[in-house]
């Protein structure tokens, strides 16, 4: 299965702390920081290095830089010159508080949540091949710092769809995985209990909804309707059946899409009902209302998102 391998681990570091990262920065990797706010503290920030000079300073490719007067600073410095500030007055840190923070990188940008919630995406502005530094600095205590890397075990990989399409990418190479969308693609099995679909992209930088659908072929039905909108910041659920569309389900507790965000959606399906996750966070379970599984053995994806991969197993 592809996922990510942990490549190193750091328990309760001294602030400042400056340490290498082990083979680099690159994309794939997930940075996790456990920590917690002192009731005294007024910021704190993470730095991912080019080095770990003082004099002069080495450049940081991302600086995030959380200030307890209601905002989120992020920022690169070259050559000891900052560029412009992007913030964000999304401040999940407490003073006297716990966090978790998971960095991810990717390509083209780092992706940031805070105790399981989306916070903020920052482009790349300089190379990632240079990063090899993380610090942390200010008032922070840290537990525990884990960098993992994206990592494929051969013999138990799941099957991704990026060959099997029905109408959309068909003869894509299968180096790439890039689907267009809209898409539609044959599940290699039947959707029975047990079975889990993944589908990960990244939603357009103005984008209105996008829709995820589970259906038999050659059908008009749809089993499973999922449709995030985001401009209302509703997450609708539903199933079209006998040509019309059943009663919407739309109640969430949190709306867990954003412009530029990468997301993975995972969707169980059991005996009576489907598990949908995104991003490693349980969101929402949705009762069969089409009840013949064996027959749901297509799925499509269209709107405003970037389709990476699907993979079911």
């Amino acid at each position: 299965m592809s996922g990510k391998e942990l490549q190193m681990t750091i328990m309760d570091p001294v602030i400042p702390y400056v340490g290498t990262i082990l083979g680099g920065l690159e994309s794939g990797t997930m940075v996790v920081i456990h920590g917690s706010v002192p009731k005294d503290a007024d910021r704190f920030q993470i730095d991912f290095q080019c080095g770990s000079s003082e004099k002069p300073r080495s450049d940081v490719a991302f600086h995030f830089n959380p200030r307890f007067r209601g905002l989120i600073v992020c920022n690169t410095l070259q050559n000891e010159k900052w560029g412009w500030e992007e913030k964000t007055y999304q401040m999940p840190f407490t003073k006297g508080k716990p966090f978790e923070v998971i960095i991810l990188v990717f390509h083209h940008k780092f992706q940031v949540s805070a105790n399981g919630k989306h916070l903020l995406s920052y482009n790349h502005r300089m190379s990632l091949d240079r990063v090899d530094t993380l610090g942390i600095y200010g008032k922070v205590a840290i537990n525990i710092i884990g960098i993992a890397k994206e990592t494929t075990q051969h013999g138990s990989q799941p099957t991704s769809l990026a060959l099997s399409t029905v109408n959309g990418s068909r003869g894509a190479s299968q180096e790439s995985l890039t689907f267009v969308v809209p898409y539609t693609g044959s599940l290699p099995s039947t959707l029975n209990p047990g079975r889990t679909v993944a589908v990960k992209g990244e939603i357009n930088k103005n984008a209105k909804s996008f829709a995820i659908n589970l259906q038999p072929s050659g059908s008009k039905n749809i089993a499973l309707h999922l449709n995030p909108r985001m401009r209302e910041k509703v997450f609708v659920r539903n199933t079209y059946l006998y040509e019309s569309w059943g009663e919407e389900e739309r109640q969430l507790s949190e709306f867990p899409f954003f412009p530029n965000m990468y997301f993975e959606l995972l969707i169980y399906c059991e005996a009576h009902q489907f598990k949908v996750a995104v991003n490693g966070q349980h969101l929402l379970e949705y009762k069969h209302r089409f009840k013949d599984l064996t027959k749901i053995n297509e799925i499509s994806v269209h709107g405003d998102i970037q389709l990476y991969d699907i993979r079911v197993w």
